[in-house]
């Protein structure tokens, strides 16, 4: 089986439904390791209350970018981890990390790319740009990392209409209920190496698959 790792810096909703699917055995994997650069990340009690190691990275802890990122690369490797998962994960990935998982990285992004995504586009940043330039349809995007943010092949995309959304929370309500959808069906189609790279273009090998609610 294969062995997962999930970056998280928040709550942990997005870890916690695909840990629901794994439970289910929808994804054929299981979490090895839970990665946060937030020691006060929510992700934390989840991940342990359900006997996941836990690396706790704050960056201040590392003399620069290279040191912190070579220390995840570390604890990757002695986890014996074959897939990352970035499930709001506000750090950009390290080049060393990204080469030595190419195309074995996945993240997920609250809103339809490559509109509304790059650098400082996360959380409440997206939603609020969303609310404010008046688009009828917002929603998620699950795409394969590279070496900047948001810019790596699409994977999976659902669409949600706002176009009677009276503020950015509640796009972020609906947005999320997206992304609760979708993450688990990329995670699925990741570990089970059904996905074709052709440059920014993803295809997907068999059939299109249904996420098991």
């Amino acid at each position: 089986m294969k062995r997962i790792a999930v970056f998280a810096s928040g709550h942990g909703s997005n870890f916690q439904a695909i840990l629901e699917q794994i439970k289910k055995g929808f994804i054929p994997a299981s979490i090895g390791l839970c990665i946060t650069n937030n020691p006060e990340a929510g992700v934390i009690e989840i991940a342990e209350a359900n006997g996941i190691p836990v690396k706790i990275c704050p960056p201040k802890d590392y003399s620069d970018s290279h040191a912190f990122n070579q220390a995840i690369l570390a604890a990757l490797i002695e986890a014996e981890i074959d897939y990352i998962i970035l499930a709001g994960y506000l750090k950009l990935i390290g080049r060393q990390i990204v080469d030595r998982y190419s195309n074995k990285i996945i993240n997920i992004h609250p809103a339809l790319l490559p509109s509304f995504g790059g650098k400082g586009m996360y959380g409440h940043h997206v939603h609020e740009a969303v609310f404010n330039r008046g688009v009828k349809l917002s929603g998620a995007t699950v795409h394969l990392v590279n070496n900047k943010y948001d810019a790596g092949p699409i994977v999976l995309q659902k669409s949600v209409s706002i176009e009677d959304a009276i503020s950015d929370e509640e796009i972020a309500k609906r947005v999320l209920k997206i992304e609760h959808e979708i993450f688990p069906q990329a995670v699925k189609l990741l570990v089970e190496n059904r996905l074709e790279v052709n440059g920014l273009r993803v295809t997907i090998k068999g059939e299109q698959i249904v996420g098991d609610d």
